[in-house]
């Protein structure tokens, strides 16, 4: 196979996809148990509130990589599974398009701030398309809109009693947007120049001495508020490694925190309302967006119409503290629901470095697409990614995943039950006069593949409900090998004579089961390629909601398939 690596060494203005990737058209779940919008609600009937999950917003400052994609298609996975259930869901991604480092990009690459932004969300835009990612809103943090929610925000803060002005020195680091303590910074020598630079000890990026007079955030106020949020909580952040981290954060103090630029020094970004000598530091415009998107400052008696509180905020292990700690402190000192949880996720490594689109060593998303395609990716994203531990990017296992998963397994099981040789409807109309199998006498491979697709849907979903994507995806692809397993064990091919029809129709039906529940509870994962099995086996598009995801919830599938195998996986080249 090829061994190169797939790596992000692009300029910003980059095509937006190459031209091999398509955009897919968005496939939607039906299902009987579907939700009506909140706008198709009776005015005396108070709406269901809809299930919000957010990514971060994403800086503008250099191209999309893996990581990014990543982040995405869980949100998205995330949002599919709710609307599985047949409930209303809403995924908010978008850009980070204000602060220092776009600024200073901006002026690096010869442009304005604004066409430098619209090149940069335009590209995370269409990553999120040709991903076949949902997203139902994509914000930005430089329209008026925002900025005008911000100064909202703000201005609450200030009636409250929580801003105030003086003077700040400190260590600020450009490339994450913010202040560290002499305990978080360090002194290293450059192996490349030999130079002394001092940097952060969190991310390596450097930092320099500022002394300069804003605002502030009395953060320390909100100390013992959210010290009890935690405690109150204790699962509220995943997984829990996290949320102990930021407790003891907490426990350790909190100093206030410097919420403001000079003008003179950050120009790009939303003016402190009153004050246009001072910009509203970037973190606090930035993480206002999630409330922007659901329509904040919010209608009295509708505070929840349009999502918030967010279920999931989703979000990359390196901004934690920001979520963890400025974000709930803001809320609980204006008195606004906090988000009911933080999904933080670890990072994708190449060559044994974090991704970054400073040190260019990512791996180009729309390049990746191209070559393995759409739902190759999203699975390969959603087995290998994880919630505590970081994952190392490799092409190799990507085609690995695609042929031992995708191909062989689920793509091959469909092929032989949809061959010539069976009748799918035969086994379902076999079944349904033996009340769903219980009139059969059923031997031992009979009853493991019957219990496993039983309890694939229960398992899938406790999962999903710990954001366990990847265990959720897992049991899936169990629930597929056990199906191989039961062709191969019970050989029902080798039962072609009148007197073995009725045990082939039998095999025929709890092995179609099998395939018809795994690509019901696939379709968050790999929408595109689900619908496909699904069609070849003929389920109808209303019974593919989650309801219908176990052994005999539906009876009227099968028809017209014997034959129609197709190549739902067709063969990659390495």
């Amino acid at each position: 196979m090829r061994s190169s690596i797939l790596r992000l060494r692009l300029p910003l203005r980059v095509p937006l996809r190459p031209a091999g990737v398509k955009v897919l058209p968005l496939r939607r779940f039906l299902s009987t148990t579907t939700t009506a919008p909140a706008e198709t609600t009776p005015a005396t009937e108070k709406a269901e509130k809809p299930y919000y999950i957010t990514t971060p917003i994403f800086y503008v400052n250099a191209a999309p990589h893996v990581g990014h994609l990543y982040t995405m298609v869980l949100a998205d996975v995330l949002k599919r599974w709710q609307e599985l259930h047949g409930r209303r869901a809403i995924l908010v991604t978008g850009t980070d398009e204000h602060g220092m480092k776009v600024q200073q990009a901006a002026a690096a690459a010869g442009t304005t701030p604004r066409l430098f932004c619209d090149a940069g969300a335009d590209q995370f835009k269409a990553l999120a398309t040709v991903a076949n990612c949902s997203f139902d809103i994509f914000q930005r943090t430089s329209t008026t809109a925002h900025a005008d929610a911000v100064q909202h925000f703000w201005r609450q803060l200030d009636a409250r009693g929580y801003i105030y002005k003086g003077a700040h020195s400190g260590w600020y680091c450009v490339s994450d947007e913010t202040f560290y303590p002499s305990t978080q910074i360090e002194t290293i020598v450059d192996p490349a120049s030999g130079r002394k630079l001092t940097v952060s000890k969190e991310t390596g990026k450097t930092v320099e001495w500022t002394s300069e007079t804003n605002y502030h955030f009395r953060l320390s106020e909100l100390q013992p508020k959210l010290k009890q949020w935690y405690e109150d909580n204790p699962e509220w952040v995943v997984p829990a490694v996290r949320h102990r981290d930021l407790a003891a954060d907490i426990d350790a103090g909190l100093g206030d925190l410097s919420i403001s630029r000079p003008q003179e020094r950050l120009s790009w970004g939303v003016p402190v309302p009153d004050d246009p000598t001072q910009t509203i530091y970037v973190w606090l415009d930035a993480l206002v967006n999630y409330l922007t998107a659901s329509h904040y400052p919010f209608t009295p008696g509708h505070e929840s119409t349009h999502g918030w509180p967010a279920d999931v905020h989703l979000l990359g292990k390196d901004i934690t503290k920001f979520h963890g700690i400025y974000w709930p402190s803001f809320l609980l000192a204006l008195g606004l629901p906090l988000p009911t949880k933080l999904v933080t996720h670890s990072h994708w490594t190449l060559d044994n470095a974090k991704m970054s689109k400073s040190s260019g060593n990512g791996v180009n998303p729309f390049y990746a697409l191209e070559r393995f395609g759409v739902d190759t990716l999203r699975y390969y994203l959603c087995r290998h990614g994880r919630l505590a531990g970081d994952t190392r990017w490799s092409n190799e296992w990507v085609l690995r995943r695609y042929n031992n998963e995708l191909r062989a397994g689920f793509g091959n099981l469909v092929n032989r039950v949809c061959s010539k040789v069976f009748s799918i409807r035969a086994g379902v109309e076999a079944a349904m006069a033996q009340e769903q199998g219980e009139g059969w006498a059923l031997d031992v491979h009979d009853l493991k593949q019957k219990k496993a697709v039983e309890t694939a849907r229960d398992s899938a979903d406790e999962k999903m409900r710990a954001h366990d994507v990847s265990g959720a995806l897992s049991g899936i692809k169990n629930l597929m090998q056990n199906t191989n397993q039961y062709m191969q064990s019970t050989a029902p091919w080798s039962l072609h004579t009148p007197d073995t029809a009725a045990l082939q129709a039998r095999r025929i039906y709890f092995a179609s089961e099998g395939i018809r529940v795994a690509a019901l509870l696939l379709q968050p994962f790999i929408p595109q390629k689900a619908g496909e099995m699904l069609d070849l086996l003929a389920v109808d598009e209303g019974k593919r909601g989650i309801e219908f995801a176990t052994l005999g919830a539906d009876r009227t599938y099968g028809a017209g398939t014997k034959g129609r195998g197709g190549r739902v996986f067709p063969e990659l080249s390495e």
